[in-house]
């Protein structure tokens, strides 16, 4: 059972990883038509990321494996009713990474233009599509007996599950912005701290907002939160991280904010998780039919090696992250050999 515990919490940090990193990156994306106005500067937006934009999507790539092998029941449940959802990201995926990459290789304008706002809605789109799918799994889904998933893509596009789908555009755009202010100077970074407090109210704003209707909805993962008192630390905690965000911007500790505004992600994800604890996927046609991390797991063996394997391989994850972050770090540079 422990092995299971252990698991859920692996898990959990994979994809706090996960939206932390990749989830400047889609803010940077969401911006990149905004904020910056000349090809220059476009071109700026997309150097801050592009020594590690591919690293911070290893940690969706774990995620998944995590979900494959530790929790395959929960794995195959997911994709039988959300098979054209996951196809659709993947889509994003793809067509984000083609628009950086193809971008710059030709000079024409028009060209160019189009890439770049490939790469804006795209990385809009995946940021909605990554809260639409949370927004789905804390509220519920329609699993079955059977263990199916009788729902498809529309259906998800409740305005519950949009509503977090918003908040997570807001959020990545504020995270997105400070890294920005971070990696560039002049009339850029002063364009992009004109947006960053209407970003900020914005996601404060919508984040209750989504907390209001989830009580309001009396969601299942809300019932933790109002039958005991301990589990409130967290989402205090992030709202902590938020003031927190606040002020270090306002004394321009742009590096010490984004740390602030990464912890927050991670508690709010954590928050979700307690909620659902020890539930991965919450059925909303008989509550005997949930997926927990006890009932979705694979056999303890196949836990064990895992997590030695995980053990031996983490650290070379976290590692290269942190290499990559510290050889790259200051300012960016656009020369002929840049994006």
């Amino acid at each position: 059972m422990i092995l299971n515990e252990i698991w859920f919490i692996l898990f959990i940090v994979i994809v706090g990883g996960y939206l932390i990193l990749d989830g400047f990156d889609m803010g940077v994306g969401i911006l990149h038509m905004v904020a910056a106005r000349t090809d220059g500067e476009r071109r700026a937006l997309l150097n801050s990321i592009g020594p590690v934009w591919d690293g911070n999507e290893v940690w969706l790539i774990l995620g998944g494996g995590v979900l494959f092998a530790i929790f395959p029941f929960a794995y195959a449940s997911l994709f039988s009713g959300l098979y054209l959802a996951f196809m659709l990201v993947l889509v994003v995926l793809i067509f984000r990474t083609v628009a950086l990459e193809f971008r710059s290789k030709q000079t024409s304008p028009a060209w160019r233009t189009t890439w770049d706002w490939a790469f804006s809605l795209s990385s809009l789109v995946l940021a909605l599509l990554l809260g639409v799918a949370f927004g789905a799994v804390v509220s519920g889904v329609p699993l079955g007996a059977d263990q199916e998933i009788r729902t498809n893509l529309i259906d998800l596009l409740t305005p519950f599950n949009l509503l977090v789908g918003v908040t997570t555009v807001a959020m990545f755009a504020m995270h997105g912005a400070i890294f920005l202010i971070m990696k560039t100077d002049g009339d850029l970074q002063a364009r992009i701290k004109r947006f960053l407090p209407y970003l900020m109210g914005l996601f404060v704003v919508l984040n209750t907002l989504m907390v209001i209707t989830s009580i309001a909805l009396e969601l299942p993962f809300t019932e933790r939160y109002l039958e005991q008192l301990w589990p409130a630390i967290f989402p205090a905690a992030a709202l902590a991280a938020m003031v927190a965000v606040w002020f270090l911007v306002q004394q321009a500790r742009y590096f010490y904010a984004f740390i602030a505004s990464s912890v927050m992600i991670l508690l709010l994800l954590v928050a979700g998780a307690i909620g659902m604890h020890p539930n991965l996927l919450i059925s909303t046609i008989d509550q005997a039919y949930n997926l927990t991390i006890f009932n979705a797991a694979s056999e303890e063996p196949t836990l064990i090696v895992a997590l030695v394997i995980a053990l031996i391989g983490m650290p070379f994850v976290l590692l290269y992250t942190a290499g990559v972050y510290y050889i790259f770090r200051g300012k960016v540079t656009v020369d002929s050999t840049s994006y």
